[in-house]
């Protein structure tokens, strides 16, 4: 049933991506936590024949595959050693999933990504065309980053983020986060007893974001609740719900619905999806900081014009991804830059009549256009 609060109802939604970190698919001793997994799995079955389409975001693979090579502290000693362990590891954990979705009948398809895979606009699509097609084909996807062959430079570092991201590109209604903690607390409640639990964020402000911790107690994931708040804005503002809830237990769905424990994050409206995919996007290869008149105006819809600007940083050429900052220095948008950084470090504070003589030939108006461009 729907919440009456919210409206939202994680049963009954459309499409649903669920990610499951590796403190919850392996075990302390490195094997996997099949009958935590079996009991999820029965559920996820139970909602697919409702008529529910479901994508899973897996970790584990370099936890499984440390544990078959022997490697010191979970195979995260070297870069080295996290990418041997993730080649190693990837089968198993495909496997594990395989056979538990196939004793429901179910096919399962393994996707591997990389960062650039949903950075790069073009790999995105592609990306987005494959799972919309899997998932309505009746396949349930894994997906997981591709560690292999991921460097620390590249790479998204968690499967929150990625969790959010394959729920923008899938175009997903609700994503859950299967975590070691039941939720978003006032204060990481290890460090102080006093910490409440926040059932409901309406809005991801800067009181909300202050609240993450970028700690992980289990030794095994990569990310904390900083990594989860940053899922919720990526995954809310491409106008998905997100839902922090706790997997120490077996049917984790299902006790969520029955004790309603957790902190759910509510969608924003969306704003279309190549603008979802700028506002998501993890990397930007600079930034524009304007003044507080050209901060109105970018929030009144219109674009960013040279004499706005007052400070220019980072090496990008026209078509890259950068963001623009208020007076303050808090980045407000995000956009498709017009002109090169070496261009608008010419231009930046100029009235459009002076571009054309400072740069010679045309110029274009703006150094972002309102339709290459996102609010934040």
């Amino acid at each position: 049933m729907p919440d009456r609060l919210t409206g939202f109802s994680p049963e009954t939604c459309k499409r649903l991506i669920v990610k499951v970190g590796s403190a919850l698919l392996v075990g302390a001793d490195g094997s996997v936590r099949r009958d935590f997994l079996s009991s999820l799995v029965d559920e996820l079955a139970a909602r697919r024949t409702a008529g529910q389409q479901i994508a899973i975001v897996s970790s584990g693979a370099i936890a499984l595959g440390a544990r078959r090579l022997g490697l010191a502290k979970g195979g995260r000693a070297t870069l080295e050693d996290a990418q041997a362990a993730a080649a190693v590891g990837q089968i198993a954990l495909s496997q594990v999933w395989a056979d538990l979705l196939g004793a429901h009948g179910i096919a399962a398809a393994q996707i591997l990504v990389t960062l650039g895979d949903l950075e790069d606009r073009r790999r995105y699509l592609n990306a987005a065309a494959t799972l919309d097609r899997l998932i309505g084909l009746g396949v349930i996807p894994v997906i997981n980053e591709n560690d292999s062959v991921a460097t620390e430079e590249i790479r998204f570092g968690d499967n929150d983020r990625l969790a959010a991201r394959i729920g923008q590109a899938a175009r997903a209604d609700a994503v859950v986060l299967l975590s070691d903690i039941d939720g978003l607390y006032t204060a990481n409640p290890s460090a102080d007893p006093s910490a409440t639990l926040v059932p409901l964020v309406e809005k991801l402000d800067a009181h909300i974001m202050a609240m993450g911790d970028a700690s992980s107690d289990s030794g095994m994931g990569s990310g904390g609740m900083l990594s989860k708040l940053q899922a919720a804005q990526i995954a809310t503002g491409a106008g998905a719900h997100l839902a922090i809830i706790s997997g120490r237990v077996n049917s984790p769905l299902t006790a969520w619905a029955t004790s309603k424990r957790g902190t759910l994050f509510l969608a924003a409206t969306r704003r279309g999806a190549r603008k979802d995919w700028l506002a998501g996007r993890l990397t930007v290869k600079g930034k524009l900081v304007v003044d507080a008149g050209a901060a109105n105006a970018l929030k009144q819809g219109r674009s960013l014009l040279p004499a706005g600007i007052t400070e220019t940083s980072g090496a990008y050429a026209r078509g890259d991804v950068i963001d623009i900052a208020g007076p303050d220095g808090a980045v407000i948008a995000r956009g498709l830059a017009q002109y090169d950084s070496g261009d608008a470090e010419k231009i930046i504070g100029k009235r459009s009549e002076d571009v054309a003589a400072l740069l010679g030939g045309t110029p274009r108006a703006a150094i972002v256009h309102r339709d290459h461009m996102v609010l934040l």
